[in-house]
């Protein structure tokens, strides 16, 4: 009898740390994001346009910021806060609002979902890119790797 506890113990201590782990990854994948929005974010306040301009063109791609152009964007770049980086990074992965994406990044596996950036700071240069997600899909049935979505196109990142 004793046994048959030990063993049942043993099998919720498990069961239990997968899901502590799972949830882990899955913090890191919105912790990652967050801290990209802080740096992306804290980059709009550098003097060096090669800095900051990315991110406006970012803003502007997504269509996060309305009804304003590249140049005045540039003027008041002080208007653009964290929220519409977050915002932007949720667009990028294809979700309507960064509420609706930090809610299926908590219900998804990390490994499911990780926003292009985070992929590639961790995969290294060079990549392989494809013009549709099935192409890289295709790719990688044969020569291995990830295909992560950007915008339309699509990289295939090594798997670590």
């Amino acid at each position: 009898m004793h046994n048959d506890k030990t063993s049942q113990s043993n099998t919720r201590s498990e069961a239990f740390s997968a899901f502590e782990s799972s949830f882990e990854a899955e913090s890191n994948v919105i912790e990652l994001l967050l801290k990209e929005a802080k740096k992306l974010h804290k980059s709009l306040k550098s003097e060096s346009i090669s800095v900051f301009l990315p991110v406006l063109r970012r803003l502007i791609a997504t269509k996060t910021l309305k009804n304003i152009g590249l140049p005045e964007l540039c003027r008041n770049k002080a208007m653009v806060q964290r929220k519409h980086i977050l915002q932007m990074l949720a667009y990028e992965m294809a979700y309507d609002s960064w509420a609706q994406c930090r809610k299926a990044l908590s219900r998804a596996q990390s490994d499911q979902q990780v926003h292009y950036c985070l992929a590639l700071r961790r995969s290294g240069y060079p990549n392989h890119w494809f013009s549709s997600m099935h192409d890289a899909e295709l790719y990688t049935r044969e020569h291995g790797g990830k295909p992560v979505l950007v915008g339309s196109q699509a990289v295939v990142v090594p798997k670590k």
